[in-house]
């Protein structure tokens, strides 16, 4: 396999990796019980997806 003839700069390097930071996750309201969950996922509080109820959850 062939090899690099001369060492990668740290500024092309750095270069290279400004995209390789982890991004914040996403997050939406619930319109139901307006609490923050994942889009396009059953909220974990109310148990609603889409407007309609699609898991029962424990009244606590």
């Amino acid at each position: 396999m062939p090899n690099p003839k001369r060492r990668h700069s740290k500024t092309r390097t750095a270069k290279r990796r400004t995209h390789d930071a982890l991004q914040p996750v996403g997050l939406s309201e619930c319109p139901q019980c307006h609490e923050r969950k994942l889009p396009h996922l059953v909220c974990p509080n109310c148990g609603y997806y889409r407007g309609r109820q699609v898991r029962p959850v424990d009244e606590d």
